[in-house]
């Protein structure tokens, strides 16, 4: 596990309101760390509902199959996790373990097991055993408290160097909610729904339907505009439980106008804790913002700024600070996207480096250089062949990434 903090972390951290119908406790249970939390619980009242996104790797973990089963009936009344195992890769021995988990936790909650939800992250084809986290399940239930998200945070980190945590407080008519959330990971970042593992929980009251149609739309722009290195984990998964504790006269329809500055809120929140997965980044120093403009369409302008954002000689050169905008060029030029070479501009920062096919005719290697130095870097890419618009995050590639990834198992 990583020890120094990143430079990128955050120098002050949000008071985390309790959220009426939540309780969260965390616990010691040895999975693959000495001396510090390794599971988390987070218990709901009855009538939670639930939405949730999930990996689409091919080979997902036994906690995202069991979750995607529960997800069906649309309500929640725990969600246990742990770090440390990612419990993938591991046959009927995981699917054993999930159903054993989730069993004993509804018997100790007094619900259905498909009201408990999974998740697990750690290293992949290692067998974990019910039992150490099963003997933790009454202190668990004994000790909720409905503050704990820093420590809830903490307890689901691996390699991260910092937790990471978000709330936001708006209006949902005319009732006051307010929607909180927490998110790990800092390496196999490059999610196809979400990130690897995210729990957000709000006190409105909001039917399941319309909670997986906002929580679907959030994650486009944020989880799913986010790369570390490019790997895709088996384990990715983002769920949103909504208590009603509010008060407010339930909302049954996504597109009903009420919602909109919850919708905004959470929109906000989910790249709030995207842009803090890609900041603690393994060994990442600097955090890249790619953002292409003038595309035939969004969706290819999200194809070239991952392009971009996961090739190693960009990424490389933003550890090194180097203003090597042909890496930039090659990058787009190999995305399979539409793009015209003559008509390209590339920006750092501010600063034009190449424009129409050349370098810019005004270009300062000085002025371009001290945009590198800096701890964001905006990177902007101008295809002028439409209206097509996309932004993604990342972080640099630096020796710590591959000191950390080498020997991460031992």
């Amino acid at each position: 596990m990583a020890t120094a903090v990143s430079p990128l972390a955050p120098t002050s951290y949000p008071d985390m309101p309790a959220i009426p119908g939540v309780a969260i406790a965390t616990a010691e249970a040895g999975i693959k760390y000495k001396s510090r939390t390794d599971l988390l619980l987070m218990r709901f009242e009855e009538g939670t509902s639930v939405a949730g996104v999930f990996t689409t790797s091919k080979c997902p973990s036994a906690p995202v199959d069991h979750c995607r089963a529960a997800l069906k009936a649309g309500t929640a009344r725990a969600v246990l996790v742990n770090s440390g195992n990612a419990n993938a890769f591991t046959g009927k021995k995981g699917l054993a373990t999930c159903e054993a988990t989730a069993k004993a936790m509804a018997d100790a909650l007094g619900c259905r097991p498909d009201e408990v939800f999974l998740a697990s992250t750690g290293v992949i084809g290692e067998p974990l055993d019910a039992g150490k986290i099963n003997a933790q399940i009454p202190a668990l239930i004994a000790g909720t408290d409905g503050a704990l998200w820093r420590e809830a945070a903490n307890a689901i980190m691996t390699t991260d160097t910092y937790p990471k945590v978000a709330t936001r407080t708006v209006q949902l008519g005319e009732t006051s909610v307010t929607l909180n959330g927490i998110a790990k990971g800092a390496g196999m970042i490059a999610p196809d729904m979400a990130t690897m593992l995210s729990f957000l929980a709000t006190d409105a009251r909001i039917a399941p339907a319309a909670l997986q149609a906002l929580l679907a739309e959030a994650v486009a722009p944020s989880f799913n505009s986010v790369t570390v290195d490019s790997d895709t984990s088996t384990s990715d998964t983002l769920l949103l439980f909504a208590t009603g504790k509010a008060g407010n006269a339930e909302v049954t329809d996504a597109a009903d106008p009420r919602l909109q500055p919850f919708r905004e809120a959470l929109n906000a929140m989910l790249l709030d804790l995207a842009r803090q997965v890609a900041r603690d980044g393994e060994g990442a120093r600097k955090e890249i913002q790619v953002t292409v403009s003038g595309a035939v369409d969004d969706r290819s302008a999200k194809r070239i700024a991952l392009s971009i954002a996961n090739s190693p000689l960009v990424k490389t050169a933003v550890a090194g600070e180097d203003a090597n905008w042909g890496r930039v060029v090659a990058a787009v030029g190999k995305a399979g996207e539409p793009a015209e070479r003559d008509r390209l501009a590339i920006f750092f920062g501010d600063v034009r480096v190449a424009v129409e096919g050349e370098r810019d005719p005004a270009y300062s290697e000085a002025e371009a250089s001290a945009e590198m130095k800096k701890d964001e870097i905006a990177i902007r890419v101008e295809l002028g062949l439409g209206d097509g618009r996309w932004t993604v995050y990342s972080c640099d590639l630096t020796k710590e990434y591959v000191a950390i990834n080498g020997d991460y198992r031992s």
